[in-house]
């Protein structure tokens, strides 16, 4: 066991592989060390965890701590299968320290963490041990990790950082290309899925898109839940990518693979979106009544975490282009932290209406203004609402049109500058 940590660990000062720095998750990071509290890093495989983690053990390395001081243990790699539950954690930890005799704190970073049988107690145990001190990073590739036992087991004494892949400004940076409708419609293609930058052939990306598509169906849902129908798992993943943008539900979904000869019900369907939910494949909007300002119940729209997984449902761009549009500038407000929700008002659809720190933003987002109706539409649906909070209509026009009775429009980079600097 100790050969295969040599092996994956740093202690003959080897540089410790980043990958592309990702700036955006070290200053929410940061500022979060230091201390006893876990530090939970979440997010959908092959989104860019791992790297964040080596990205704070460079940092540790750089700020004086020793090589000796940090333990990464990643249970994606097979040499390390025996790490299988938290009984072998322990002995992992204590071979760890009989060999290399740290002196002080050990920073102890666990990879894929749900891939090791009763794991909250042995965190917990390692981030209270006030003999031994422990700094504990955690990641992992399902949210229902923090909703069970960990929840139970730390009580609060946790933070979370959930990353995302590539937002178009760090797709613009890693490739050192200039923000532009070019580079956007591209991004709109690839998607953000780090690997993807590195693969140049559109049947490799495919065939690649695909490979991840199957790998967190089949080990963060039908793996974790003993799903028995996948063909209809498979379904309904499409179904909802194609979906993207529109109101749909439970029931309505139920409908729909019935009368395509699929056995179901309203249920299972339900469950089914849970999971992908859980393993960061989709997530959902509410509806919001902007007026008696309350959460509708029904039909929700659901967005996918990367555009590029549309790749694979769609071999070209939907004549609804749009859609994709509004796909982005969800996960880019969820990214930034806001809360967001689908507006309705006296009638009309408001895309997003997104909160952060007692703040909203109201957001429309449409492929072109390519004509007056179009203009009418998006910023008359803003125009209804009296209130003084800010709002925005996004297209992928070239250039801004600036300000129409205090509406601001952006192009989609634009956009993504400013959520990002709120």
């Amino acid at each position: 066991m100790f050969e295969s940590f040599k092996k994956y660990n740093f202690w003959n000062g080897e540089d410790i592989p980043c990958g592309f720095f990702r700036n955006f998750y070290f200053k929410q990071i940061i500022p979060m060390m230091g201390n006893k509290l876990v530090k939970v890093v979440l997010g959908q495989r092959r989104s860019g965890k791992s790297f964040v983690l080596r990205m704070i053990m460079k940092h540790l390395v750089d700020s004086g701590v020793s090589v000796k001081n940090i333990l990464y243990i990643n249970k994606e790699f097979e040499e390390l299968k025996d790490v299988s539950d938290s009984k072998s954690l322990y002995s992992a930890v204590d071979e760890y320290r009989k060999n290399m005799k740290p002196e002080g704190k050990v920073y102890l970073f666990l990879d894929e963490v749900q891939e090791i049988k009763g794991w909250e107690k042995a965190v917990n145990s390692f981030a209270q041990d006030y003999v031994e001190e422990y700094e504990v990073f955690i990641s992992g590739s399902n949210a229902h990790m923090l909703s069970g036992e960990l929840a139970t087991y730390l009580s609060g004494r946790y933070i979370t950082v959930n990353v995302f892949p590539f937002s178009f400004l760090e797709f613009c940076e890693s490739t050192g290309k200039e923000q532009s409708k070019k580079m956007y419609l591209e991004y709109m293609d690839r998607g953000g899925i780090p690997e993807i930058l590195f693969l140049n052939d559109q049947e490799t990306r495919l065939n690649y898109i695909k490979a991840l598509k199957d790998s967190i169906i089949l080990r963060d849902v039908v793996t974790r839940h003993s799903v028995r129908d996948t063909y209809l798992l498979d379904r309904i993943v499409g179904f909802i990518t194609d979906s993207v943008g529109s109101f749909v539900s439970v029931n309505s979904i139920s409908k729909y693979m019935t009368s395509n000869g699929y056995k179901t019900n309203p249920e299972t369907v339900g469950n089914y979106i849970k999971y992908l939910k859980d393993a960061f494949f989709i997530h959902e909007s509410e509806r919001y009544d902007i007026k008696g300002k309350t959460i509708l119940a029904g039909e929700k729209k659901y967005y996918i975490n990367d555009i590029g997984f549309k790749s694979f449902f769609h071999s070209s761009f939907d004549p609804a282009a749009g859609k994709y549009l509004e796909n982005i500038i969800y996960i880019s407000l969820v990214r930034n932290g806001y809360k967001v929700f689908t507006g309705q008002m006296s009638g009309r659809e408001i895309d997003f209406v997104a909160e952060k720190n007692g703040e909203k933003i109201y957001v429309q987002a449409t492929y072109l203004l390519t004509g007056d109706e179009v203009i009418e539409r998006e910023f008359g649906n803003l125009e209804n609402i009296k209130d003084n909070f800010q709002k925005y209509v996004v297209s992928l026009d070239e250039i801004s049109f600036g300000n129409k009775d205090g509406i601001k429009h952006l192009t989609a980079w634009e956009f993504e500058e400013m959520v990002e600097s709120r």
